[in-house]
């Protein structure tokens, strides 16, 4: 059967996360369900590159898919985009690949973006697509102390109890906060993330612009292995999966 590798744009807001489950519709569930329509109703299974929670967004995500014809990859696009409709998702490019080609065990390094609007004034346009901060954060502050968890570590404090993988150590390999006006991005980039770790992260960060936490504060909570040391979990609907690079 051919393979194709799909690269999908989403909004997450809608969705219970990328993940088909009992209690609402996903981005998986979307996109089999479209796939079906193209395969007289048969359903094959969407493989994501990374399973992002109820409101999570995504910019690059990448998933892959067997069908049982071929396809020029610009009208499957195109026709996987009709059955989308009205959702907001976007299968942005349709690829063939070999079978060797896992969306998740093939991809070297997942890319997440999270972003913060610190501003007094309330969201209008960014409603939904950011978190909204309003006391003053030190962007700079927030990028020393980020680099002190660069690398690899046991990441037990920043990760989600019920995470399922079978070891907290991961290998950071870019935590980068930069400001631009009142925007503050967090950019996150390793070959895996333990569940809820970037936004983890990024509401611990938020702690040290504040002026709750230090420099230090942070790296104690990261040498704790302890998750009731986690600052707070920043909400769903700042993050963003940028891109996966295989």
């Amino acid at each position: 059967m051919p393979r194709f590798a799909l690269t999908i744009e989403y909004d997450g807001g809608p969705f219970v996360g990328w993940q088909r489950q009992e209690n609402g519709v996903s981005i998986q569930q979307r996109l089999e369900e479209a796939v079906a329509a193209l395969e007289g109703g048969a359903r094959r299974v969407v493989h994501g590159a990374g399973r992002t929670d109820a409101g999570v967004h995504a910019l690059g995500q990448v998933a892959h898919v067997d069908l049982s014809r071929d396809w020029r990859e610009d009208r499957l696009r195109d026709a996987l985009n009709a059955h989308l409709r009205p959702d907001p998702i976007a299968v942005l490019e349709a690829r063939s690949v070999t079978d060797a080609f896992e969306a998740r065990f093939s991809a070297l390094r997942r890319h997440y973006r999270y972003i913060i609007d610190n501003r007094r004034a309330p969201m209008t346009l960014r409603l939904g697509r950011v978190w909204h901060v309003k006391r003053p954060l030190d962007a700079e502050a927030m990028h020393a102390a980020a680099q002190l968890l660069v690398g690899r570590h046991d990441f037990t404090t920043f990760r989600s109890t019920e995470c399922q993988a079978e070891s907290p150590i991961r290998a950071l390999d870019r935590l980068d906060v930069r400001r631009d006006g009142s925007t503050i991005e967090i950019v996150a980039s390793a070959r895996s993330f333990l569940h809820n770790q970037v936004r983890s992260l990024a509401g611990s960060l938020e702690h040290v612009g504040s002026g709750r936490w230090t420099a230090a504060e942070l790296r104690a909570a990261l040498e704790a292995k302890d998750r009731a040391r986690c600052g707070q979990v920043a909400p769903p609907h700042g993050l963003y999966l940028v891109a996966v690079d295989y």
